[in-house]
């Protein structure tokens, strides 16, 4: 009988491996945040607060080939270049899973670390799209509850009213046709296509807005149906799709990626959400608190019994997208997305595993400025446009305390009533760096700190 990779390692027979998962919810920025993450950790003269790096003891950083020949390779090279090219811009989002391996050369620090000697750790990061986590709530629900909940909340978002209107222009007889499935679910898909780009959380199935090799299959031909429709021909089809999307679509991906992650980074554009209004924000608590419920060590049902004795230790939480903002408000950013993660925290026993919230910017797109307005200075962000203009930003004053904006939204507010906040797309600026410095950022390397420093 062979021996496990696993326990092969715990045995000490072979060097350590640390899983990262990376993923994000609505265009957060996770390719450049693995980028400019890698990129950093070769390169580490603004990694000051990773500790293992400051004082010495990571020796060097290297990358290797990836330990799984079956998962397509994250394309780092591709994505630095075009993220600190002559002519910069933003690379390609996630549309599937990757993975990347880097190993670390580590020499030991006080009296028994220099007794061992140096040895070498090994970075496997794990891309895959925010869309696939945000299933994890489809497992635990059946056709009818996910249902009912997609219609409550449906009003109001892009493409919402289309669908209502297909779903009342059923027939009134109990029937069933493929043309009929297929009409209801592509207008469903156009429904969430647009509701993620206007910046909403909860947008799912996830495999059907990147559906890759599943488009147009039985398991991606469903959509939500009023309680009246539950149990004609057309409810009892799209109960059996939803069901093998559960168990042929996203069982598979949690047992065979998901289940060997130590630690995991989900990435939110908290601002995007704010700028979108008050539904938008209470939407994307809605999301972090499944996600984090999802993760809780020894939470009895299906992960659980996935991961069995394994467990994510360290999540971080991380509201991007930082440089859109001056300095002296990135506290009220962390606040507000400790504030959305609070109460999931409070309901979850996490058994020794430890969350964290931060705010950063992977890549540093902008330099601070200040704004005359009337007598007052407003402190605000400059940078290149996509447009290839410069330009000054105020993105609107964070409240000091985040129940002013998590109140209102928890009451189905449509709107701020004393504020307008407002965002703006930035280029990534040209780069002039000293020999041996990443790319600039915010907090990236406190964020390395977080996941990684402890088996540094």
């Amino acid at each position: 009988m062979g021996i496990g990779s696993d326990v092969m390692e715990g045995l000490g027979l072979t060097d350590p491996v640390v899983r990262v998962g990376v993923t994000g919810l609505s265009r957060a920025g996770k390719t450049v945040f693995i980028t400019s993450l890698v990129a950093n950790l070769l390169e580490r003269g603004r990694m000051q607060a990773l500790r293992a790096a400051a004082a010495g003891r990571l020796k060097a950083v290297w990358l290797q080939p990836q330990p799984d020949d079956t998962i397509p390779r994250f394309d780092f090279e591709r994505h630095l270049a075009a993220l600190t090219g002559p002519e910069p811009h933003w690379p390609e989002g996630t549309r599937h899973v990757s993975q990347l391996r880097l190993s670390m050369r580590l020499e030991g620090g006080g009296l028994f670390g220099s007794l061992r000697g140096a040895r070498n750790l090994h970075l496997d990061i794990v891309d895959y799209p925010g869309e696939w986590l945000l299933d994890l709530r489809l497992m635990e629900r059946d056709f009818a509850t996910w249902s009912a909940e997609v219609l409550e909340r449906i009003n109001g978002r892009p493409g919402a009213g289309r669908f209502l209107a297909a779903l009342s222009a059923l027939p009134q007889s109990d029937s069933f046709t493929e043309p009929q499935a297929q009409d209801l679910a592509d207008i469903y898909t156009e429904h969430l296509n647009g509701a993620r780009a206007a910046g909403w959380s909860d947008c799912t199935p996830g495999r059907f807005l990147i559906p890759g090799e599943l488009a147009g299959s039985p398991a991606l031909t469903f959509a939500p149906l009023p309680p009246e429709r539950l149990d004609g021909r057309l409810g009892r089809e799209f109960r059996r799709r939803f069901d093998a999307y559960k168990s042929r679509v996203v069982r598979p991906f949690f047992r065979d990626h998901f289940a060997r992650i130590d630690r995991q980074v989900v990435l939110v554009d908290v601002l995007g959400a704010i700028h979108q209004g008050p539904r938008a924000v209470e939407d994307m608590r809605h999301a972090m608190a499944d996600i984090l419920t999802a993760f809780r060590p020894g939470r009895a049902g299906w992960l659980a019994q996935l991961l069995g004795s394994r467990r994510v230790e360290r999540i971080l939480f991380a509201a991007t997208k930082a440089d859109h903002l001056h300095h002296i408000q990135h506290n009220r950013l962390t606040a507000i997305l400790s504030g959305m993660l609070r109460e999931a925290r409070d309901r979850a026993d996490f058994q020794g595993a430890r969350t964290e919230a931060m705010a950063i910017a992977a890549l540093r797109a902008t330099t601070e400025d200040m704004i005359a307005q009337a007598d007052d200075q407003l402190p605000a962000v400059r940078g290149r446009l996509l447009d290839g203009r410069q330009a000054a930003f105020y993105a609107g004053e964070l409240p000091t305390d985040p129940a002013m904006l998590l109140h209102p939204a928890r009451q189905g507010a449509e709107t701020w009533l004393d504020a307008d906040y407002a965002i703006m797309n930035f280029a990534p600026a040209p780069l002039t760096t000293r020999p041996g410095d990443g790319p600039p950022h915010i907090r990236l390397d406190r964020a390395a700190e977080f996941l990684i420093g402890d088996r540094l």
